[in-house]
């Protein structure tokens, strides 16, 4: 069976986030391992379009990024070291108003031995949730994860997260895990939301675990008195819950980077990643927006105005090969 790149792509990022064995991994969706290496062969060597089975090109180029333009993506590299390829294509995109793909950064950032190898994670995102939601404030996800103050011991950071944009409403560092701890965040996450002082149709969907906390009489009271639904996930199947869990996965990667000593350098740390994620990391499931960008609603005339950006590119672009060639 002969895959398109899209689906090589796919199972190469199935693969470098699951927690399973390659092999095992392979196994499980039918992929030899020998196909699989020597697809990803070619993708560390040459990004994203090395899995494209292309005629070879011409010697000239109509569609070839211009040198000023690559000498100014390097320089936004070695400025922005921590954005990866794609975010670099789309932050580009976005300040100097001429589109790049993220295969060609991939290439020009390869050809200057700028990229550096994949980073293997361990959680797996896992399978949709069956129902989908279509707008913000519909359905929030909520969890505790675990963090460490040197000499002072664990803290625990409870989260909401909106389910559509992957905005974080609301956060709280606790010393607990309890249901006034859940109480808390929500109070946060109901007053940063304006769903505690504007009259809606219907108030957010509470997604949880089956932990203590979230099946308190406590906090059922409490989500009754506030008309919030509450969902709870499988027991043993924490993908359903797969969005906070991907949030706790990269706030972790970033902070835990340092040591803390005062529980507020730990607070100041995470407050500041909030803001980074919420409104300066182009998330790739959300079409390179921030989820700022969804959760306010900006998302669709951004896109528009990227697409813009890259029709009147590929034109100049074209025109420019035309007068050299004449």
């Amino acid at each position: 069976m002969r895959y398109p790149a899209s689906e090589k792509l796919e199972i190469i990022r199935i693969v470098e986030q699951s927690h399973l064995p390659v092999r095992r991994t392979l196994a499980q969706i039918g992929v030899p391992p020998t196909t699989f290496y020597r697809w990803y062969d070619r993708y560390v060597e040459h990004g994203p379009e090395g899995l494209e089975n292309r005629p070879s090109r011409p010697s000239r180029v109509w569609n070839r990024i211009p040198d000023a333009v690559r000498d100014r993506i390097v320089e936004l590299a070695l400025s922005e070291p921590d954005l990866s390829p794609r975010e670099l294509a789309v932050r580009f995109t976005d300040t100097e108003k001429y589109f790049v793909s993220e295969a060609s950064v991939y290439r020009l950032l390869k050809s200057y031995d700028l990229i550096t190898s994949p980073a293997y994670v361990v959680i797996k995102a896992g399978d949709a949730f069956r129902d989908k939601t279509t707008r913000p404030n519909e359905m929030w996800q909520t969890d505790f994860t675990y963090l460490k103050v040197t000499g002072w011991g664990w803290f625990y950071l409870s989260t909401v997260l909106d389910d559509f944009s992957r905005y974080i409403v609301g956060w709280k560092l606790c010393t607990t895990m309890n249901a006034d701890d859940v109480s808390a965040t929500l109070d946060i996450a109901l007053a940063a939301s304006g769903c505690d002082s504007v009259t809606v149709l219907h108030k957010p969907r509470l997604l949880s675990d089956n932990g203590p906390c979230y099946i308190a009489g406590d906090l059922a009271r409490y989500l009754e008195e506030n008309g919030l639904d509450h969902v709870r996930g499988a027991p043993n199947h924490p993908h359903t819950q797969g969005k906070i869990e991907r949030w706790h996965q990269t706030l972790k990667n970033r902070i835990l980077l340092e040591n803390y000593y005062l529980q507020g350098e730990l607070e100041a740390a995470i407050a500041a990643f909030v803001e980074h994620y919420n409104n300066h990391r182009y998330h790739e499931s959300l079409g390179n927006l921030t989820p700022a960008d969804v959760y306010f609603g900006r998302g669709t005339a951004i896109l528009a105005e990227r697409e813009k950006i890259k029709k009147l590119t590929i034109q100049n672009r074209r025109l420019n090969h035309q007068r050299q060639a004449a």
